[in-house]
């Protein structure tokens, strides 16, 4: 049987048991060590837990080992068990093919690595099941989640969700985390407008949602890292950023139809909360003081934690690019008392261009040591880019409360 809207995707075999409530994906690409121990006990859980009907969609994208083979045989041994295979890679686009043939009223999917606790599973989907919510996520980001990860994995995970909030005003916790879940009414009208095939899938997807007005619900998790993780950082982090701007630029520009979607979804258009009053300058300074000092010490650890494997240059540009867009935000809202979308783009570019001064300052600042001692003592780089960021700050007030503070 060949799906008519992935002509690429074939299903190998499908589930002759009474129609499932819950359809979950397990996207694959040469995982045939994992795979099977995945799938049984993904099936034991949902046969000893799970309510109603279900059934388990591997969807495998184009693995050249075993992996489809393996699929196959889990598929002959357990009744609740499918097997997708798409001829081309991509995550993104394994999950498209296999929630756009399911007819299951509830889909989801989560990671072969099984790093997120399934006893999390039933929470992420009742709210879908009871039609509380349209989407549901896994969020290692709560305050009840408990997480097991190496520091460079989480400056990484939280430096791309604060990344999210100040360029894409999102307002869920945790986009990347493999443990999702989607109405099947709400996937068929969102994933015609998703490009992404790969792994910022999840982001556009969830990002689209929010803009339309649909209800998304977040499920803390416990989660333990897996050290065998094949994923290329860099070049996920490069097509992340590629697909933030390209986002970014729909919005900007009205590209996406999404009236007609809330429309369609039966969302009305989210109100804009009442202006408030401006908050005095003696008090502007303050919090700003204070979201300052929490800007540089995040700041100066992003610094230290990408100094030894990027350079000081390039850590310097990263530590600066996501503590800048966490400040702007923390700014708006916290210093100067502006709340919802109105003018956040505008808001915005002033703040990077409060980040392109600082990142003048400090740049130029470590050039000028560098060029002067060689190789200076780590205390004294950090020292001078201290003093560097103070400059910056000064500037970065004047800036932002020219932008907001005065506004219309």
């Amino acid at each position: 049987m060949t799906d008519t809207r992935e002509p690429r995707a074939a299903v190998r075999a499908r589930p002759t048991e009474p129609t499932a409530v819950l359809d979950v994906v397990v996207p694959v690409h040469n995982e045939e060590v994992d795979l099977g121990p995945c799938v049984r006990r993904l099936h034991a859980h949902l046969s000893a837990q799970f309510p109603y009907p279900f059934r388990i969609t591997v969807a495998d994208n184009a693995s050249v080992d075993g992996t489809l083979a393996v699929a196959e045989a889990l598929a002959a041994e357990l009744p609740e068990v499918g097997v997708l295979h798409l001829d081309d890679k991509g995550r993104g686009r394994a999950l498209r093919a296999a929630w756009s043939a399911s007819p299951a009223p509830v889909l989801a999917y989560l990671d072969v690595d099984l790093s997120t606790d399934l006893a999390a599973l039933l929470p992420l989907v009742a709210p879908l099941l009871s039609g509380h919510s349209d989407l549901a996520i896994g969020t290692r980001l709560a305050r009840t989640s408990r997480v097991v990860r190496g520091a460079k994995r989480e400056v990484i995970s939280r430096g791309y969700n604060l990344l999210l909030r100040g360029t894409l005003a999102v307002r869920f916790s945790d986009a990347q985390c493999g443990f999702k879940a989607i109405r099947a009414d709400v996937a068929a009208g969102l994933l015609p407008l998703v490009q992404d095939t790969g792994w910022f899938f999840d982001t556009e997807l969830l990002v689209l949602a929010q803009r339309a007005g649909l209800r998304i619900h977040e499920v803390p998790v416990d989660w333990v890292d897996d050290p065998d993780s094949r994923v290329d950082i860099v070049a996920t982090a490069l097509a992340d950023l590629r697909g933030i701007w390209r986002l970014g630029r729909g919005l900007v520009t009205g590209a996406l139809p999404l009236a007609d979607l809330r429309a369609q979804l039966g969302r009305a258009p989210l109100r804009t909360p009442p202006a408030q009053v401006p908050v005095g300058l003696p008090r502007q300074l303050a919090r700003f003081a204070v979201v300052g000092v929490a800007s540089t010490l995040a700041y100066l650890a992003l610094f230290v934690l990408a100094r030894g494997p990027l350079g000081a240059q390039p850590a310097n540009l990263l530590a600066l690019l996501v503590t800048a867009v966490a400040n702007t935000a923390a700014n708006r809202r916290l210093t100067f008392g502006v709340t919802g979308r109105r003018h956040a783009g505008r808001h915005h570019l002033q703040g990077l261009l409060a980040f392109a001064l600082g990142l003048a300052l400090t740049s130029g600042s470590l050039a000028l040591l560098h060029a002067t001692t060689g190789t200076p003592p780590r205390a004294l780089e950090l020292s001078v880019l201290v003093g560097a960021n103070l400059a910056a700050t000064v500037l970065r007030f004047t800036l932002l409360r020219l932008a907001l503070h005065h506004r219309p």
